[in-house]
């Protein structure tokens, strides 16, 4: 049985649902009141429902290129049915969302192998304010009330507010933290973090990076740098790169996507504070584009409202 074998469920429970259809309010009510303005007065799907709709894409934060892949698809179905009906359009819709989301490797937790490593270790990357700190303090959460053991690495060294946040975190939640002094270098705090996660035989290690968006180069040296001193304590370390996101900066969250992926390998997305926007659409979006799998969404404020994801979920609280 894998580490993360725990993880997989037939489906999503009813009051995580709950919690994902009220985390996701903001932005489904903007999406499906926008559909029903693009329908307005048409029976049928014709030209200028398409091109209605997909104005309404767009600026739900969907992004240009996905939009026009989902457009084409319904033109497809609507050329093999003449008289496709506008009430109809809402599933149609729904149903091209979640293949798109299938294709993109964003299934859920079901469909990823993490085999046995022991400690798995993750390493978290995004900008400052996207929500990283708490991501890593709700994750480190989530497999602790799991049963497993998890070790917090603050490496971003270069902000004293991250480091003292990621102790709290710690502290609150009661996980063990590595830390080192302000401006230590932040592979130093990544190695002894690994380091004593073997010895002490922890399950899980989450290390903490510098959120800061320099220049292109500098990022790949520095997490280039992390990476290399985690392979000298285990091998293909991190096992996962971890980008997190702000759901409510739209457009603005698929720039940092391109920088991170540019940077380093990142292999997973969270996507957090979607409670708070109307632009939950850039889920879609992101997948589409970078074809990174998004494994974490955050819904809400509580510690246990970053929530695993879900497509076929996810759709569902954008149109039920």
């Amino acid at each position: 049985m894998g580490l993360f074998d725990f993880f997989k469920k037939k489906e999503t429970a009813p009051e995580a649902q709950e919690v994902l259809n009220k985390g996701l309010e903001k932005t489904k009510n903007g999406f499906l009141n926008k559909i029903t303005k693009a329908v307005a007065g048409k029976s049928t799907v014709d030209d200028d429902v398409l091109d209605n709709l997909e104005e309404v894409l767009v600026t739900s934060d969907v992004g240009v290129t996905t939009t026009l892949k989902i457009i084409d698809r319904i033109q497809d179905r609507v050329a093999k049915d003449k008289y496709l009906s506008t009430s109809e359009l809402n599933l149609i819709l729904r149903d091209e969302i979640q293949l798109l989301l299938a294709e993109n490797n964003s299934n859920d937790f079901r469909n990823f192998e993490y085999g046995d490593h022991k400690p798995y270790v993750i390493m978290v990357v995004g900008v400052n304010g996207v929500g990283k700190t708490t991501t890593i303090g709700k994750l480190a959460h989530k497999l602790k009330a799991e049963g497993l053991k998890v070790v917090l690495g603050a490496a971003d060294t270069f902000r004293a507010a991250a480091v003292e946040q990621i102790k709290l975190w710690g502290e609150r939640i009661d996980v063990r933290v590595v830390a080192q002094a302000m401006g230590s270098d932040p592979a130093s705090v990544a190695f002894d973090t690994i380091q004593s996660a073997v010895a002490n035989g922890e399950d899980v290690v989450i290390i903490d990076t510098a959120g800061r968006l320099h220049n292109k180069i500098g990022l790949m040296n520095e997490l280039g740098k992390i990476k290399k001193v985690m392979e000298k304590v285990i091998p293909n370390a991190p096992h996962e790169i971890l980008l997190v996101l702000d759901g409510s900066t739209g457009q603005n969250a698929f720039e940092q996507c391109k920088q991170f992926t540019e940077a380093t390998d990142v292999n997973a997305l969270a996507i957090t504070k979607l409670d708070g926007t109307a632009k939950g659409g850039v889920v879609i979006g992101i997948s589409d584009q970078f074809k990174i799998p998004v494994k974490y969404i955050g819904v809400g404020e509580g510690v246990n409202d970053l929530q695993l994801f879900d497509k076929k979920a996810f759709v569902d609280g954008l149109f039920k």
